[in-house]
């Protein structure tokens, strides 16, 4: 337990230095933003020179006591703690302004986005928050059902025109930009990049096609009883998680025993458990296994 908070701690806090650092190296010397408190924070930083790391945490103090109000000590424990880094980040990370290694705004805006992204991703995976936006919008989810994208999306919209208004429509385009592709990176990240491929398939000749993909491809098959609802006979439907390169060989061994086999092949973002994330079962132990119980089966019947 201990271990595990502490690697879940220190991913946290790696999160919070990526995204901070993206903010101050890409963001802030092209005049650009981002989203939730942390890009008003940035416009009153433009303005006044004040902190951006300060602001951002003094925003999130009636935030933090509206949640513990609203949502629970542990939930506010957690935030707490994970904007307090990324609040320390933003100004701890702020000598990374002077180098401005990427004068181009479109350029800033791209690489920008691509590693608040993948901070952002990286905080969210571990259960993490950036505090602010994520705190307006969980309060409004409890009580009015919104959903958080849109509520997030709204407010960070508010924050573009205002933007617009103060800095010019350039600056907004580019952040607008920049905020898309860390929303992109973002569930990315979240999702898991290992991308894996789910298929199910009906056939008459269920059974045979689950062996061979057993032995041959050494993946494991789970049943699905169903039925048609026109002919109202009962089907097998074969449940398969498989690496993409596999698909191919699954589609040769289907049409050698039924060529007139319905398969549906879908998207799968992260897959976790035996065979993937956990060591598989060797096939030769699952079959000796399975012989061996073969045989009590056929001694038990004898003997009665």
């Amino acid at each position: 337990m201990i271990r595990s908070r502490f690697w879940r701690s220190l991913g946290i806090f790696f999160g919070c230095l990526i995204s901070s650092s993206s903010i101050n190296l890409f963001l802030l010397p092209n005049h650009l933003l981002s989203g939730g408190l942390a890009g008003i924070s940035i416009i009153v930083y433009f303005l006044t020179g004040l902190p951006v790391g300060v602001q951002t945490l003094v925003y999130n103090i009636p935030l933090f006591l509206a949640a513990y109000k609203t949502l629970g000590r542990k939930y506010t424990e957690g935030v707490v703690f994970s904007t307090v880094l990324f609040s320390v980040g933003l100004d701890a990370t702020h000598f990374l302004n002077g180098f401005a290694l990427v004068p181009d705004p479109m350029l800033a805006a791209i690489f920008g986005g691509v590693f608040n992204g993948l901070g952002y991703g990286l905080l969210f995976r571990l259960d993490g928050s950036s505090g602010g936006l994520d705190i307006v919008a969980a309060i409004l989810r409890k009580y009015y059902s919104f959903n958080m994208g849109g509520v997030i999306f709204t407010f960070n919209c508010v924050i573009m025109a205002v933007s617009a208004c103060m800095f010019g429509i350039m600056p907004a385009m580019y952040t607008l930009i920049s905020m898309f592709i860390c929303a992109t990176v973002t569930d990315k990240v979240v999702a898991g990049f290992v991308h894996r491929k789910v298929l199910f398939l009906i056939s008459d000749r269920a059974e045979p096609i689950a062996e061979a993909i057993i032995h041959e491809i050494g993946r494991g098959v789970t049943y699905i009883e169903g039925e048609g609802a026109f002919t109202h006979h009962a089907k097998r439907v074969l449940f398969v998680v498989v690496n993409l390169t596999q698909i191919a060989r699954i589609k040769r061994i289907t049409d050698q025993f039924d060529p007139q086999a319905f398969m549906i092949v879908l998207d799968a973002n992260e897959v976790m458990g035996r065979g993937f994330t956990l060591p598989g079962v060797k096939i030769e132990k699952m079959l000796r296994e399975r012989a061996a119980e073969q045989v009590r089966k056929k001694e038990a019947a004898g003997s009665d």
